[in-house]
């Protein structure tokens, strides 16, 4: 994982992101988008796994529907946002050709 990937992790899951873990998960995965994809997914259940309100009447009052919403938009707003190891409009993708090599002539 280059600076560029790593700078652009940071910058979509906040600096507070484990770095060893990101670097792990990118190798796995091999792209910067499916490593956000995926810690926020994990992040969206940890929060579904709570209540989302939790009110002690005169006391406190515990409210994470706010931050779900918005796990929510940017998991929706992933597939706009470019990663710096997508490929480039109009960039030709790597192709593998095989072919079999037959001899010319054939021998007896």
């Amino acid at each position: 994982m280059n600076p560029a990937v790593l700078a652009w992790l940071l910058a979509q899951l906040g600096p507070s992101a484990d770095q060893s873990d990101l670097a792990a998960r990118y190798s796995r995965l091999a792209s910067a988008r499916e490593v956000v994809r995926e810690v926020l997914s994990a992040r969206r259940a940890g929060l579904l796994a709570e209540p989302l309100r939790m009110t002690v009447d005169g006391v406190v009052t515990i409210d994470q529907s706010n931050n779900l919403q918005g796990i929510e938009r940017q998991l929706a707003a992933l597939n706009d946002t470019a990663a710096p190891d997508d490929a480039a409009a109009g960039e030709p993708g790597i192709d593998l050709v095989t072919t079999p090599l037959v001899p010319s002539h054939r021998t007896r």
